[in-house]
């Protein structure tokens, strides 16, 4: 048995519950397998189903292109944006402030039109550039999640102790390794689960830049179904490849944070 398997099934039932194994029991991950195993026998077994899931399926490399460059975009920028937003600089702090409060304020959808088609339109009239679709979804997204990353990476630093940090300065630490050695190590320790949340919901919004164009899971759907007309088909499928997906990298995110998990704290 594996580590997941372990950290699954022994899950305990609530405080008095008297289910024995069937009470801790993952019947939701049970539900899922089931699920996305019953959309896989159609495929399997349908040739309209295997049809429209070669076709959909060639969008994954640019859904995992756009999650996994949007997220390094988003860690890069969220750290900096969270550190500023620390800052004993009211500058710096506060227009780090502007950035996030602007970004969470405004819907997903709307700021990835904004930076990618009004934003760039600006900026392809004056200069003549205006990258591929893929990169300005990419970009729209990473900046987007770095407002989010921010807050995940200020409460991580703030949540290391004050003493740590004097322990640091007293053996002639400067603030910057204090923070590079002592704090950030522990503070990304501390937000794993959240940046894995953040990874799992940047996923999904991938799904957003089909309205830009870009040949993902979902814009590949919406052609298939556009022309075969075959809208249950196009969609479940869709909905197995994202449970897929978000279920499984749960897992692994879930076994990981296991791993670098500290006993007692």
């Amino acid at each position: 048995m594996t580590a997941i398997d372990q950290e699954i099934i022994i899950e305990p039932g609530p405080p008095g519950s008297t289910g024995g194994w069937a009470s801790g029991f993952p019947w939701w991950l049970l539900g899922i397998i089931a699920t996305v195993g019953l959309i896989a026998f159609q495929v399997l077994t349908k040739e309209r189903w295997r049809e429209g899931f070669e076709f959909i399926i060639g969008g994954l490399s640019f859904t995992l292109l756009v999650t996994l460059g949007g997220f390094v975009l988003a860690l890069g920028l969220g750290l900096l944006i969270g550190l500023a937003r620390l800052s004993n600089n009211t500058v710096m702090k506060n227009l780090a402030m502007y950035y996030i409060e602007v970004i969470r304020g405004v819907p997903v959808l709307v700021t990835i039109l904004l930076i990618s088609i009004v934003g760039f339109g600006e900026i392809s009239s004056v200069t003549g550039f205006r990258p591929a679709a893929i990169y300005r979804g990419t970009l729209a997204l990473g900046i987007i999640y770095a407002a989010f990353i921010a807050e995940v990476f200020r409460a991580g630093i703030q949540s290391i102790s004050t003493g740590q940090k004097e322990a640091g300065a007293s053996v002639g630490l400067s603030k910057g390794q204090v923070m590079r050695f002592i704090v950030l190590p522990q503070a990304i320790r501390n937000v794993m689960p959240a940046l894995g949340n953040d990874l799992i919901a940047l996923l999904k919004d991938s799904s957003l830049v089909s309205l830009i164009a870009v040949r993902e899971l979902t814009q590949m759907t919406k052609l298939w179904t556009g022309r075969s007309f075959a809208f249950l088909e196009g969609y479940l499928i869709l909905t197995g490849l994202y449970l897929t997906l978000t279920v499984g990298l749960s897992l692994v995110l879930r076994w990981y944070e296991k791993r670098i998990s500290v006993p007692g704290y």
